[in-house]
C-alpha cells in the first residue's frame, strides 16, 4: 500500500486517514494481513503506520545501501 499527501496538506492527520481507509477496503477484499514498508528516514510515514496499529518487523537494506522499515497490520475480526 502506498499513500502520499502533498507537502501544503501535511500535517493535519490526513496521512493517517488515507491509510485507514486503505486498510478497510483491504480488509472488505479479504485481506488478513498488510505489510507496510517506509524509508527509515521518513519518520512522519513511520508514526502514520504505527497511528495504524503497525508492529515492526526486521527491516531491511536495499541495493543503494537505503534501510527500509517494515510494519504488519492485522486487518482480521
Amino acid at each position: 500500500m502506498g499513500y502520499g499527501i502533498k507537502p501544503s496538506a501535511r500535517g493535519r492527520g490526513l496521512a493517517t486517514k488515507q491509510l485507514e481507509l486503505a486498510l478497510e477496503k483491504a480488509k472488505e477484499l479479504g485481506i488478513e494481513r498488510a505489510l507496510i514498508t517506509c524509508d527509515r528516514t521518513n519518520v512522519a510515514s513511520r508514526q502514520v503506520i504505527l497511528n495504524n496499529g503497525g508492529v515492526a518487523d526486521t527491516p531491511f537494506m536495499e541495493e543503494s545501501g537505503k534501510v527500509v522499515e517494515r510494519f504488519w497490520i492485522e486487518l482480521k475480526g
